[in-house]
């Protein structure tokens, strides 16, 4: 990299717009949504998708919502065209769905799109040259005016065309590519030019589509030129302004939003960002950042997991686990700061009034997508007691005392260090249960118990083997937790002070169990926990104890 990366490199020169308006605008509405997935992502691919795939994308679409779907470039060869007449002459395209393609600004890629759309209720053809100096002067040695021209003969020959199919509702679509990088008074100039062409309405408008096709700014240059070209653009009525951003710069998503705050209509991308280089803006992210803010996106994302199985398929590439809103792991977390707030956030969010989502470190419900709960909090060296809590209450329904959580992270800690690698819900619950659960080779193990006497006069006499022999104990308490305490410290076993307890169900019905929970003192001052589960509250009150006992 260069010391003085100015010698190779120039900033972006800004938009003399002093009294822009973006700035201060909200998006309160959706815009018109355009999926290219099938022709600009598809062209991205390292293996092109083939008629079965495509099939599969389209269907996809159509089931999330997408009324307006780019299926192709049918001028670059057979599989292209056939599949998208195949489409039309099939029937597969819904009524309330519009197919459009693209075509370079030629009469003999004009025709071929045509015909490839021969048959349909209705369709848009999306013509396209570029525009900037860049490609005026390197690619093409053309001037201006050259440029101008090749859209203008492109619109006659789109208008012509529509003219020998009139069984088509024709919809026109044309964009000045490289406009992001191209001097504003000619991109309006070329649209204009093309517009006398076309002639459209209020009823019948243009789609002008001003891409960004290579991010060469910053995303408030990009919304700059957008408002800039909706204010000066006749006809405004009669146009339709749609972004087509890239990623290049990382900051696709955002250029898009600060692109419709300055007044666009529309919005061009692919699921997931699949595109040339850095890839197209992602549909799915702007469309679940409308929804986070109130707005209703139009698109249907509610099994987000079924899109991801489909667009990988087709795609052959993965959904990155970070990925906004579809990554395995954005609604996953480690840390132990972040699980007890997220943990904390849930417990208030039952016990609100109102269906407002206020959970820290979630902006979106994960049911909203589909996703379920159980994956939010995981378990690493890094999570703390209520990411431990959390996982058990998700696996095994039991709901720790703070105190109890505190303690049992230690052990998980000390086992996720022996492993080093993240825990899962059967790996906490073995931890669990060797730790806390009363087992057979245990030192006090509950054989049976009565329990007598009036009320703060209990006698508990129960038989529980003892260091592998089976005895009779038997103590009296003010109820049955003091009695079995006083039992233990009349025989062999040890003196504790009960100093909490607590008790919930597990489920619902007649399966429910109960499990108890226990915190002790000993004469020492040493402080141990017991877990008790058992169908009966009272026999899982009684285990809880000879838990306790048992971790002296």
């Amino acid at each position: 990299m260069l010391r003085n990366p100015s010698a190779k490199y120039r900033p972006f020169p800004t938009i003399d717009l002093p009294d822009r308006r973006w700035p201060s605008a909200t998006i309160t509405k959706p815009p018109r949504w355009l999926s290219t997935d099938m022709r600009d992502g598809n062209q991205a691919l390292i293996d092109p998708m083939d008629a079965e795939k495509k099939t599969r994308f389209f269907d996809l679409l159509v089931k999330v919502g997408l009324k307006e779907i780019e299926v192709g470039f049918p001028s670059a060869g057979a599989t292209e065209f056939d599949f998208i007449q195949g489409l039309v002459r099939d029937g597969h395209i819904p009524d309330d769905v519009t197919v459009q393609v693209l075509t370079q600004s030629r009469r003999d890629l004009i025709e071929t799109s045509f015909a490839s759309l021969a048959g349909a209720r209705t369709a848009i053809v999306h013509l396209y040259n570029a525009v900037s100096p860049a490609w005026r002067n390197i690619v093409f040695g053309m001037s201006r005016d050259e440029v101008r021209g090749i859209a203008v003969e492109g619109a006659k020959v789109l208008r012509d065309q529509a003219a020998a199919y009139p069984q088509t509702d024709w919809r026109f679509e044309y964009s000045p590519e490289t406009f992001s990088t191209a001097e504003l008074d000619f991109s309006l100039e070329v649209c204009e030019a093309v517009m006398e062409v076309l002639r459209p309405t209020p009823d019948k408008p243009l789609i002008l589509n001003l891409p960004a096709t290579v991010e060469c700014a910053t995303p408030n240059v990009y919304a700059d030129q957008v408002e800039w070209f909706g204010r000066h653009i006749r006809d405004r009525n009669s146009v339709v302004v749609s972004l087509h951003t890239h990623n290049d710069r990382g900051t696709g998503v955002a250029a898009t939003e600060l692109g419709l705050m300055a007044g666009a209509d529309r919005v061009e991308g692919c699921l997931f960002g699949n595109g040339e280089r850095t890839g197209n803006v992602d549909l799915v992210t702007v469309a679940l950042n409308l929804y986070t803010q109130g707005i209703d996106p139009g698109l249907d994302f509610s099994d987000i997991d079924e899109v991801i199985r489909t667009v990988e398929y087709c795609n052959a590439l993965p959904v990155h686990p970070r990925h906004p809103y579809a990554g395995e792991l954005v609604f996953t977390a480690f840390s132990g700061s972040h699980q007890d707030a997220i943990k904390k956030g849930f417990v208030a969010q039952a016990a609100r009034n109102d269906d407002l989502w206020q959970v820290p470190y979630l902006p979106i419900d994960p049911k909203d997508l589909g996703r379920d709960y159980e994956a939010v909090i995981r378990v690493n060296s890094q999570s703390g007691k209520g990411g431990v809590a959390w996982v058990l209450e998700q696996d095994r329904g039991l709901k720790l005392p703070k105190r109890l959580q505190a303690d049992f992270s230690r052990h998980v800690q000390a086992l996720a260090d022996e492993t080093s690698r993240e825990l899962n819900a059967a790996d906490i619950w073995a931890r669990f249960d060797a730790t806390y659960l009363v087992r057979d080779d245990d030192r006090f193990v509950l054989d049976s118990y009565e329990e007598s006497g009036a009320h703060g006069d209990r006698l508990f006499v129960g038989r529980v083997v003892v260091d592998g022999d089976a005895r009779s104990i038997s103590g009296r308490g003010n109820g049955l937790i003091s009695g079995v305490v006083a039992a233990l410290a009349g025989s062999t076993g040890p003196v504790l002070d009960v100093i909490d307890y607590s008790e919930h169900a597990i489920g619902h019905g007649a399966d429910a169990q109960a499990a108890a929970y226990v915190e002790c003192r000993t004469p020492e001052g040493r402080t141990v926990f017991g877990v008790g589960i058992d169908a009966d509250v009272a026999t899982a009150s009684v285990r809880a104890v000879l838990s306790a006992a048992n971790r002296i």
